[in-house]
Parts: C-alpha cells; structure tokens; sequence
C-alpha cells in the first residue's frame, strides 16, 4: 500500500482526497518509480479544484511531475537505482501522475535526473522551470541576444517567470519583470530582475503598435498582456509564448509581424520531444544557480496538497509548490 492524492467523479461531482493505493491498481507501464518528490503546477491546481476539466478520466492521480528513482523497468534506457525526472506527456489528466509515492509510467517519457540537483531541487524547478528553459532556448534560438536591449517576463512572480528571470540574468540579458505584487521587488531583484513593471501597463487593450522596447519576451500569461507585449517588440524580435494565466484569448492586430517582423513562438512543454528536453535541462543544471532554487521553491507534505492548489489558482503563491510524497 502506498499514497496518492486521488480524485474520483460521480454525478459531475468531483472529489479528492489522501487515499491508500494497493500498487496492483498502478496503470500500466514499463517502468515504477518510488517517488521522492513531485510539485504543485496551475495544471494540477486546475485538476485538483476541479476549475478546469484537464482530467480526462478518474479516478486519477493528479501531479504532472515527479522525481524519484527507478524500483523495476523492462524498458531497454532504464534500470534499477536509476534517478529520473518526469515532466508532462498528458500524466496526471490521463495517466496517473506524481502526487504519489508510487509511479508507473512509459520509459520514453522520463529523463536522467542532472547531476547538479537533488531530486528536491528538480521539482523546485518542475515543469514550470523546464518551461521556462524552453522559452530561453526558443528566445535564443531565434536570435535573441543581450546586445539588443532589454527582455521583459511577464507573471514574473510565478514558476515560470521566476525561473525565466534567473536563467536570462544568467545569459546576460537586461531583465524586466512585470508583476501585480509590488511587494515581491525584492524577490524578483534578488533572481536577476533589473528592474520591474507593473502588470496593470499591459494587462489592458493597448494600442495595435507601442513604442519600441523589448528585445524578446517570454510571457506565460496571455490575453491582453501578451498582445501588448508584442505590440513593444522591436524590429525582428520574439516573443515566448507558454501560458494563459490572464486568458486563453488573444485580441491583437497582425501589425507586429507584418510591419516589424515580431515573431510569436509558441512553446509547448507537455509533448516537446526528447532531445529539447535534454537542452533545457543542460540549460537549467548550467545555468540556474542551485542557491537561488532555494528562493523560488518552498516545501509541503503530500497531504497539504489538495489545500495549497486552491491557494495556487488564487495567486496567494510565489514560485514553486514542492511536494514531499513521502510525509
């Protein structure tokens, strides 16, 4: 017997509790994990509150990341002793996820654990901060470089965001963060941030085109703030886009990219394959100093977890959401 956070639906009406799990139910798969720590993301406080239907059968173990070490695999990249890291590929909507002290999941799913973090530190990090890497690597990639002004984060304050700031401080970009808790400046100043906007200049309908300014964005809130941000772009810049914390909507004109060659990259970290997983991470364990994953990420017990996903959706937390599984 082991624990998971377990949500079942009867009638429409969805509950979740702390339950005792016999591993003869575990679904299928061809490696289990014993696990040592998973997270807190939106996603999984959307699943856990029930606010959006991400779940897509139940009963279901919510937790899109986990990190443990391999118990048994028949799968030919993975023995015994082996520490992984998963992040996304549809676990904790359909397939039993993280929030658990027990996995069994698809090998090709997982990736090593780096050798810079403990399995703590990975799920500071999360799928959150993997995201972020993404968005850095997308930003980079499409030629984005220090030397072309600054780079704004939007929801700088969240997972994302706050990870965003560090690894860009880190590769030398001029860093603003835009944020709705003035309170949190110090907080952002001490990731990397070099200075800070706040939220309520973008989050507004604007104008199709704004004053040059931003070299790249990485924005994982959407609606009105990610079309302001690209209407500021300069020349040729990017913008990263991951999330929709303000909305799934987008209300912009097409003059960014037609008259100033904005280019909107969109970053999707649940189904990235393999290989940009690999670089993100090479990008996190390289660049992400291990003292600040002590600043983003703070700690819970996995029976705490069904609380603290209704404090994750009402914005009453800062970074990272870490789960101890095992008390």
């Amino acid at each position: 017997m082991f624990n998971a956070v377990m949500i079942n639906k009867t009638d429409d009406v969805q509950s979740v509790s702390l339950a005792q799990v016999n591993e003869d139910q575990l679904p299928e798969g061809n490696v289990t994990i014993d696990v040592a720590y998973s997270t807190l993301n939106y996603k999984d406080g959307l699943a856990i509150t029930g606010a959006s239907p991400v779940v897509r059968k139940f009963p279901m173990v919510p937790g899109i990341d986990l990190a443990g070490t391999v118990r048994e695999s028949s799968h030919a990249d993975w023995k015994a002793g082996d520490k992984v890291v998963l992040n996304g590929w549809g676990v904790g909507e359909g397939h039993w996820g993280g929030l658990s002290q027990v996995a069994r999941l698809n090998g090709d799913w997982l990736v090593p654990l780096p050798s810079a973090f403990s399995e703590k530190q990975a799920m500071a990090i999360g799928t959150a901060g993997y995201t972020a890497a993404l968005c850095v690597e997308a930003l980079v990639q499409a030629g984005v470089t220090p030397d072309q002004g600054e780079v704004l984060v939007t929801g700088a304050t969240g997972g994302v965001g706050s990870v965003a700031v560090a690894l860009l401080k880190k590769a030398g970009f001029t860093v603003v963060g835009s944020t709705g808790k003035a309170s949190e400046a110090e907080y952002l100043t001490k990731l990397g941030a070099d200075s800070i906007i706040d939220r309520a200049e973008l989050s507004e309908k604007g104008r199709p085109l704004a004053k040059e300014r931003w070299a790249g964005v990485v924005d994982s809130v959407g609606s009105f703030t990610l079309v302001n941000a690209c209407a500021a772009v300069k020349y040729g810049g990017a913008v990263a886009a991951c999330g929709l914390a303000q909305g799934a909507d987008f209300p912009a004109t097409v003059m960014p990219f037609i008259l100033r060659g904005v280019r909107l990259l969109g970053v999707d970290s649940v189904m990235a394959p393999k290989a940009a997983r690999l670089r993100a991470w090479e990008r996190l364990a390289r660049d992400l100093d291990p003292a600040l994953i002590d600043v983003i990420g703070a700690e819970i017990g996995l029976g705490e977890a069904v609380a603290a996903a209704s404090d994750l959706l009402a914005g009453k937390v800062r970074g990272r959401i870490i789960v101890d599984v095992n008390r």
